[in-house]
């Protein structure tokens, strides 16, 4: 039985590290882009180049009518459809002071691509994964599990994520269908510098700060393996994995975790 996979936002960073892994390891990938088709073409010519079998699917992620799209042609071209990685995503970072009133619907662009494009390609996966006992990856974030100061934007889609994606994987146990959300921390992606800042502008830099980041390889072996076994989670950093059960008692202490984070100079004042 072959194995086929969807990886969104797949043309770079963690996406495109995913896609070459998993063709390694036996899928026909289709690799998602929304823009960027000379990035995503280079990503399907390594796959084949390595004897693999890649295609490319443009698609917005936000957009329903785009993923309907998609799926459509993925299952025409590949077959039935066993995987799913949710990777497409934008990051953020700016305080909630700075952000005049004119400029908020950046906040709702945010969330219909992080939330709404997981929950968009989620649903419409869902008759192909159900017939053929597959598995969901929603590529979170450790902002969606402890908030993150300056990043009120991000870790509201991510929090979102984690929500959709714990009750989808209760509703889905009877139908053998796996569902994976994994948290990385900071790595070693442009994603930062491509967000959004406090205008809905590029960024350009990155407000976190980056010394001692997770490699992508380090980080997308972490996601293979837990689609590949089926995990619940899969929390990539030991700072996140103590947060999240000190939030329970030390609140405080997170807190100041989380803005130990920054880099000084985006820190509020």
């Amino acid at each position: 039985m072959s194995k086929v996979l969807i990886i969104t936002g797949g043309s770079r960073g963690i996406g495109a590290a995913v896609a070459l892994l998993a063709a390694s390891q036996g899928y026909a990938v289709a690799v998602n882009y929304t823009a960027n088709s000379l990035a995503a073409d280079e990503v399907v010519r390594h796959i084949r180049a390595s004897g693999g079998t890649a295609i490319t699917v443009q698609a917005d992620v936000a957009v329903e009518a785009d993923v309907l799209a998609m799926f459509k042609k993925v299952d025409a071209k590949l077959g039935r459809l066993t995987a799913l990685v949710n990777n497409a995503g934008v990051s953020a970072h700016a305080l909630l002071q700075d952000v005049a009133a004119d400029d908020l619907q950046w906040y709702e662009r945010l969330m219909q691509i992080n939330l709404w494009g997981s929950v968009w390609c989620t649903h419409a996966a869902l008759p192909y994964l159900k017939a053929r006992k597959g598995r969901i990856v929603a590529v979170s974030s450790l902002a969606g599990l402890i908030g993150v100061p300056g990043r009120t934007a991000y870790s509201a889609s991510k929090f979102a994520m984690t929500g959709f994606f714990e009750a989808l994987r209760a509703e889905l146990v009877h139908a053998g269908v796996s569902v994976t959300v994994a948290y990385p921390g900071v790595v070693l992606t442009q994603i930062r510098y491509h967000g959004y800042n406090a205008k809905g502008e590029r960024a350009g830099h990155s407000g976190l700060r980056e010394d001692g980041a997770m490699t992508v390889g380090h980080c997308v072996r972490l996601i293979v393996t837990g689609m590949q076994d089926r995990q619940r989670e899969v929390v990539m950093t030991t700072t996140g994995k103590i947060g999240r059960f000190l939030k329970l008692i030390a609140p405080g202490l997170v807190e100041r975790m989380a803005m130990n984070a920054l880099k000084d100079e985006v820190k509020p004042r």
